[in-house]
């Protein structure tokens, strides 16, 4: 029975060792918190794809008066320019243009377009004048 003791006092404190190591914040629930800045913007998602089959997200904050495009896995974030037409933003590099529905993304310093898309005239309401 003397020769058990001791091998019964190790087994427990083996025992206890593991227990302890086990976390207890297992359960714990995890809650984002949005801050409320974020919660009142005025925010609206448009996707649009062109011709070429392409598409192009853009995520427009009206509150802050910025956007993000997200065009072939890359995201562009550019601000709204007042002194231009309609809703344009644009940063040192890129330009973003929704004019009448013909919305345009392109490269400044290369003068490239990089999305074009153009709202179908099928679906606009014409106006005819008849004498």
């Amino acid at each position: 029975m003397k020769k058990k003791v001791p091998f019964l006092i190790l087994y427990m404190l083996g025992l206890a060792t593991i227990a302890c190591k086990h976390s207890t914040k297992e359960n714990e629930i995890v809650v984002a918190k949005v801050p409320t800045e974020i919660a009142n913007d005025s925010i609206t998602r448009a996707a649009f794809v062109d011709d070429f089959g392409d598409q192009m997200e853009v995520v427009i904050n009206h509150t802050q008066n910025t956007a993000k495009v997200f065009l072939e896995g890359k995201t562009y974030d550019i601000k709204k320019v007042d002194e231009l037409p309609d809703y344009t933003a644009a940063n040192d590099q890129y330009q973003y243009s929704n004019i009448r529905g013909n919305i345009t993304f392109l490269k400044k310093d290369a003068d490239m377009v990089l999305f074009h898309y153009k709202k179908d005239k099928q679906n606009d309401p014409t106006k005819m004048a008849s004498y």
